[in-house]
């Protein structure tokens, strides 16, 4: 007669067993086994973001201008205290900051009513929808070029064709034709800038609307409280955490932005922002040195703003976890 084999594994006899009684842990061959599929790309992200950072961070250090490398010299912080004392960086922070204020607060407007509108049914949603995103979709430098050909162009843009059919609308038949970028060159950038980035706040707190608890509206509803009421009181307290993270995170994209005071403007009229000063520096002035540390301090301003935009990111994530 054949056995049965028993299905039941074999216990762990003391020598199979650490000293302290409990099961085997997996060794460090396992742990590195586990890791090892991530190296490649530790290995890229090193490669690609660290170690140009600190060939910047050393050249930062030297007195470097490239159309007469021989006499380049190690100068330690000078370029730094350059930096901070000097008037057309001053003023380009200044410009940075103004402009990346006004773009984020009425894009963050403006996509707040979008996403208040999307978050109703009606007939071609989708459709709006997709006409509302594709904004963003857009490269960076292809939207700037459009708004300055097709819009802002004093001969045969939109604007202006615009603004000659109202005047003719009020019986001015020659109104004086407008030059958006000349004479409004901030405000024309930032219109630009707006139009691009409306629709990113928009997701963002389309998302934080679709996430409100339905009871809780329904329970205010039957208590007579009014649409106004609902929002300011319901609403609006749960979108704070959406509305912190899209300043955060468009602050971080749009402080950094080159591409439309370069398509639009090429940095004059006073819209050169720091981006575009530290272009000027080093493919103009050719002042490697002085553009490096200008550099470096705009990535430890970004890193800043990105470690604030973490924390929010976090204890949004926290909150939602605890309502779930």
């Amino acid at each position: 007669m054949r056995t049965a084999l028993s299905t039941q594994p074999p216990a762990l006899t003391p020598a199979h067993r650490n000293p302290d009684g409990a099961s085997p842990r997996p060794g460090k061959t396992h742990a590195w086994a586990t890791r090892a599929p991530l190296l490649p790309a530790l290995v890229f992200l090193i490669a690609v973001t660290q170690l140009p950072f600190v060939a910047t961070l050393v050249i930062s250090g030297f007195d470097w201008n490239s159309l007469d490398p021989a006499t380049r010299r190690f100068t330690g912080l000078d370029n730094y205290v350059t930096v901070a004392t000097d008037a057309d960086l001053r003023s380009s922070v200044v410009t940075t900051v103004l402009l990346t204020a006004t773009v984020v607060l009425i894009s963050l407007v403006l996509g707040l009513l979008f996403a208040l509108l999307l978050d109703h049914s009606f007939p071609g949603r989708g459709v709006v929808r997709t006409m509302l995103i594709t904004p963003f979709l857009l490269v960076p430098v292809s939207a700037a070029l459009l708004w300055k050909h097709a819009l802002y162009n004093p001969e045969y843009g939109l604007l202006n064709g615009a603004w000659h059919w109202i005047a003719g609308l009020f019986g001015h038949r020659r109104p004086a034709q407008p030059d958006w970028l000349s004479d409004m060159p901030l405000l024309a950038v930032e219109a630009a800038l707006v139009w691009q980035w409306t629709p990113f706040m928009m997701l963002i707190l389309l998302a934080g609307l679709q996430s409100r608890p339905t009871e809780i509206l329904e329970a205010a509803r039957i208590d007579g409280a009014g649409p106004w009421q609902s929002f300011s009181n319901l609403t609006l307290p749960h979108l704070r955490r959406y509305l912190e993270l899209g300043i955060l995170l468009g602050s971080i994209h749009i402080v950094q932005n080159f591409d439309a005071v370069f398509a639009l403007t090429s940095g004059g009229l006073g819209t050169a922002n720091l981006p575009y000063t530290i272009y000027e520096t080093f493919y103009r002035a050719h002042e490697y040195g002085l553009a490096s540390a200008a550099g470096v301090l705009v990535v430890i301003g970004t890193i800043a703003i990105a470690t604030a935009a973490l924390r929010v990111v976090s204890s949004l994530f926290n909150q939602e976890g605890g309502h779930a």
